[in-house]
């Protein structure tokens, strides 16, 4: 018989495509999926991984017996829902996977509301991609995604994937305070010419709307400074080494020295919740539904607005 905790982890390898990421998408350590690995390996008398400079590889009889785990997982999903549906309440493990900004601005909030009103319910939270996130769910390795969207780049959902809107997330332009922008009511985007940017790296979507949009306006996006982190680039505005548009969820509290000015027309990006078909019933991913619903949109403490 084989062990099906064993099959999880395999299947979070070929998924995860190492047992260090598959380790932090369960909840485990690097050392735990091994043993699991190894027991499994054990069990098949096959070998499942290899080793590939730093890495691993699976075998082609790794392959074929994770895409059978990803098969049982789903009947089990199925079989779990059922049972929880029939309890009328949200219970059991639910993996949430969130990008950066809902993960710090939005969920924290979230996950305390579900943990005090649904004590049976045990939320896991994991940072991802946001367009990483849509095929974890797709390949039942995360309950339920936290991801967005843009006018410029469509969130697809794959089939067998269901999405509700969360809410729509507004951007605003963020200068030093001793920016003639400052004292503006609002800045329109043909306004935007000749200023030093501060942006994400390019192939963001923060950075292609960036381009796109000044470019559009006749104007070629001078940018000084680059950074992942929407904290960093909001340290560097308040230097006085430039300015940046930036969703508010990724602002949070904006620090002295700093000034948010409204943009005509707004760019906004839009918040999507995602699961799968098949878990649709499921209390506890009807319940984080509703609560991020409620919770949106929140304020710059990460408490409902």
């Amino acid at each position: 018989m084989l062990d099906l905790a064993r099959l999880r982890a395999l299947h979070a390898v070929s998924v995860h495509g190492s047992v260090a990421a598959a380790a932090a998408a369960l909840g485990y350590t690097p050392s735990a999926v091994s043993q699991q690995i190894t027991k499994l390996e054990r069990e098949t008398r096959t070998t499942l991984l290899e080793r590939r400079g730093r890495g691993v590889a699976l075998t082609e009889e790794a392959r074929h017996l994770a895409a059978t785990a990803q098969e049982l997982l789903a009947i089990v999903e199925r079989a779990e829902t059922t049972l929880e549906e029939r309890r009328g309440r949200p219970s059991g493990r639910l993996t949430v996977a969130a990008f950066a900004s809902a993960a710090r601005g939005l969920l924290p909030a979230v996950l305390a509301d579900l943990a005090r009103r649904h004590p049976a319910l045990d939320v896991r939270l994991s940072e991802v991609d946001p367009h990483l996130s849509v095929d974890l769910v797709a390949r039942g390795v995360t309950d339920l995604a936290v991801a967005h969207d843009w006018d410029i780049a469509p969130l697809p959902a794959p089939e067998g994937v269901e999405q509700a809107l969360i809410g729509e997330d507004r951007c605003d332009l963020l200068v030093p305070e001793d920016h003639p922008f400052a004292r503006w009511d609002l800045v329109r985007r043909e306004d935007l010419g000749g200023q030093r940017w501060i942006c994400q790296p390019p192939g963001r979507v923060c950075h292609d709307w960036l381009m796109r949009t000044l470019r559009t306006a006749g104007y070629e996006p001078e940018v000084v400074h680059t950074a992942e982190e929407n904290h960093t680039i909001v340290a560097l505005v308040a230097a006085g080494l430039g300015v940046s548009v930036i969703p508010r969820l990724g602002t949070g509290g904006l620090p002295p020295g700093v000034v948010a000015v409204p943009v005509e027309p707004a760019p906004v990006r839009r918040l999507y919740a995602l699961w799968r078909t098949g878990a649709a019933r499921r209390p506890a991913i009807t319940e984080t539904v509703c609560t991020l619903r409620s919770h949106w949109p929140p304020a710059p403490d990460g408490t409902p607005g």
